[in-house]
C-alpha cells in the first residue's frame, strides 16, 4: 500500500528539497569555516534533513541530538513542551547550530533556545527546513531557512503524522480526512 495515496498535494518536490539543502549546506560551510560547529538535531522530524544537510557541509562538524515533545499524535502543538532526551555534549563555548524540521508556533524552539542559552554556548543559531510564519505565537530568529509554507498540515522528508509518512521523499499536504 502506497503512502502517496494519502497526499492531497505535493508542496515541495524531492528535487527542490535537495537543491535547497545543498544551498543551505554551502552557506553554513561558508559562515562556520574555522569554527567547528556542533549541529544539534531535534529528533525525530529533523533527522532526514540533518542527514542530507551534513553531506552538503564541507567543513569539520560534530553532531548531537535532543528529543522534544509538544505534538504527541496530534496535528497541532499541545503548548506543553517536554524535553524527552537531552544532549550528551557539553556546549559551553561551542558554536551551536540547531537543526529543526519545522517552526510552527515557535514555542518549542523558544523553549530549546532558552534551555541551551543557560549552558553558555559561544554562539547559537537555527537552521530550519520549514517555517509557518502565519502560525507564529512566539517570535524566534531563524538564521537559515529552507522554505516558508502556508498553514497546511505537511508530512514527508522526516515530518510525520502518528509516526507515519516520514519516509516520503517530498513535503506533501496530508488529506484532512485522515486526521480530522
Amino acid at each position: 500500500m502506497s503512502l502517496k495515496k494519502d497526499i492531497a498535494e505535493i508542496l515541495i518536490g524531492a528535487e527542490e528539497l535537495q537543491a535547497k539543502v545543498a544551498e543551505l549546506g554551502r552557506q553554513i560551510s561558508e559562515d562556520y569555516r574555522g569554527r567547528d560547529p556542533l549541529l544539534i538535531c531535534l529528533l525525530r522530524g529533523a533527522v532526514v534533513f540533518l542527514s542530507d544537510l551534513i553531506r552538503a557541509i564541507d567543513i569539520p562538524l560534530e553532531m548531537d541530538f535532543m528529543a522534544i515533545s509538544s505534538y504527541g499524535d496530534s496535528t497541532e502543538s499541545s503548548g506543553v513542551v517536554r524535553l524527552v532526551m537531552d544532549l550528551k555534549s557539553n556546549i559551553t563555548g561551542r558554536n551551536v547550530l540547531i537543526v529543526e524540521d519545522i517552526v510552527d508556533t515557535g514555542r518549542t524552539l523558544a523553549y530549546i533556545l532558552d534551555n541551551l542559552r543557560t549552558r553558555h554556548p559561544a554562539d547559537i543559531r537555527v537552521c530550519t527546513l520549514l517555517s509557518k510564519p502565519s502560525r507564529r505565537e512566539v517570535q524566534v530568529e531563524l538564521d537559515y531557512l529552507g522554505f516558508e509554507i502556508p498553514d497546511r498540515f505537511v508530512v514527508g522528508y522526516g515530518l510525520d503524522y502518528a509516526e507515519n509518512y516520514r519516509n516520503l521523499p517530498f513535503i506533501g499536504v496530508l488529506k484532512p480526512e485522515l486526521y480530522k
